[in-house]
């Protein structure tokens, strides 16, 4: 190979990592979307287009959804808008915290409902597809959604068991209706040529997915660039001959991005305070789409694009379908106090003093690495915050959390525990509708700290 030969394959391969980066999170999010509208995720029933899915319990080990809150009960619809508006309908939830968060395609957190953003009284809202120019019913709010698919992630703040019949209440009363009731059906996600090699689905997807669901128009010359990569136009996938030398580029390629990201995830993916990662801006990638509920501001916006695509696909790495940090801050970290990484091995506390200051309420709940999912464990607990039954508080108002693969053995820390798996874990801080002195820094979030 000359030098020009090799020149040429290294910048095709910055130019495929570099599209890799731009359309992971697209290709994660419709390949979840497909998922649950055939096969449901965990304890989410296989839901049709245009309908919610309800869990009817907390999740749990058997739900592999990147980072899966156990904190909420889940609502979740995937939005086909190709047939026209639909009415979503919201029951008075009478104060209690909920939040639907609107997410498009790309990932792109573009409207919420709920608590902090609109309030808990009934409510009727207008969700009308990319390019609608029309009239609603009177009195509903209209929401745009920028892509034809979208998704809306709906969580009910649930404490325990016995509150499940309230919860299960509030969602039967949410309701998605087509205003055309003569609509066709939904299309759906479009499906990609079967007869790609499994290596090369990843871009066959995207191919498909770009084309049926453009970006923001800024991002459309940023597709162009990747005509040399077959991921422009429509007719046949160029990705059919595995063996050549494009096909062998793009799976290296893609292999390595994918473990650049990783890495990236593990060193830091915001500021790090006591070995944890603050994640508070890590959804502040959408600056095209601000609808009902979000906060168009700087300090909620990244402008630099080619660091916003890279934290979009960090973020769906991480934590698929997060909510912007003034909705939901999340917080993370693979290593304790003195950044030794987590590992059941040892023993670990983390002392809140004082608790964390939040408009709702707060949690840690424990995952496994890589895949960031929830640990079974004997005592069926995934998570631990301040609406946890028998929570122990010292005197002082402190609350210390013990991590361990073990249970302790004094009745107080067992009482506090948090059981963690054999191996590496991850444990993620959740603060819902977090106060200012937690996204400003003046409340410090403490260490894990290794005692055994």
């Amino acid at each position: 190979m000359t030098d020009d030969d090799q020149g040429v394959a290294g910048e095709l391969d910055r130019l495929a990592r570099s599209a890799w980066i731009y359309g992971f999170p697209m290709v994660f999010d419709l390949e979840e979307v497909v998922r649950f509208t055939t096969e449901g995720l965990g304890a989410l029933p296989a839901t049709p287009f245009n309908e919610f899915g309800h869990t009817i319990a907390l999740a749990g080990a058997d739900d592999t959804f990147v980072s899966v809150n156990n904190d909420t009960i889940y609502s979740i619809a995937q939005l086909d808008l190709g047939g026209g508006p639909l009415l979503l309908h919201v029951p008075d939830t009478g104060g209690a915290y909920f939040v639907l968060q609107f997410v498009d395609a790309w990932t792109n957190n573009v409207a919420y409902v709920g608590r902090r953003a609109t309030g808990t009284a009934e409510g009727t809202f207008l969700l009308t597809p990319p390019g609608w120019d029309g009239d609603g019913p009177a009195g509903a709010s209209r929401i745009p959604v920028p892509t034809r698919v979208a998704t809306i992630v709906g969580r009910w703040a649930c404490d325990g068991e016995a509150d499940l019949p309230r919860v299960r209440a509030l969602q039967e009363g949410l309701t998605l209706t087509p205003v055309d009731r003569d609509a066709p059906p939904p299309a759906g996600v479009p499906v990609p040529d079967p007869d790609v090699p499994d290596e090369l689905r990843f871009w066959e997807e995207m191919r498909v997915w770009m084309a049926a669901f453009p970006p923001a128009p800024d991002d459309v010359a940023r597709q162009q660039a990747f005509a040399p990569l077959g991921l422009l136009g429509a007719g046949p996938s160029p990705y059919r001959d595995g063996g050549s030398d494009l096909a062998r580029t793009l799976v290296a390629a893609a292999d390595g991005a994918h473990a650049e990201l990783a890495a990236a995830l593990r060193s830091g993916a915001g500021d790090v305070v006591n070995g944890w990662q603050l994640t508070f801006h890590m959804f502040d990638y959408n600056v095209d789409f601000f609808g009902v509920g979000t906060i168009d501001s700087p300090e909620w916006r990244i402008d630099d694009r080619p660091e916003a695509l890279r934290t979009r696909a960090a973020a769906a790495m991480a934590g698929l379908w997060g909510n912007h940090g003034y909705e939901a801050a999340y917080v993370m970290t693979y290593v304790d106090g003195d950044g030794d990484p987590l590992t059941g091995d040892h023993a670990y506390t983390l002392r809140f003093a004082p608790p964390p200051p939040v408009g709702a309420f707060w949690s840690v709940t424990m995952y496994d690495v890589p895949d960031f999912f929830l640990v079974a464990n004997p005592i069926d607990r995934y998570s631990i915050g301040d609406r946890t039954p028998g929570l122990v508080t010292a005197p002082d108002g402190s609350i210390t959390i013990t991590l361990s693969a073990a249970p302790p053995g004094d009745p107080e820390a067992r009482a506090n525990w948090l059981p963690a798996p054999a191996g590496a874990f991850r444990p993620m801080l959740r603060l819902y509708t977090p106060d200012e002195a937690i996204l400003d820094g003046r409340y410090v979030i403490p260490p894990i700290v290794r005692v055994a």
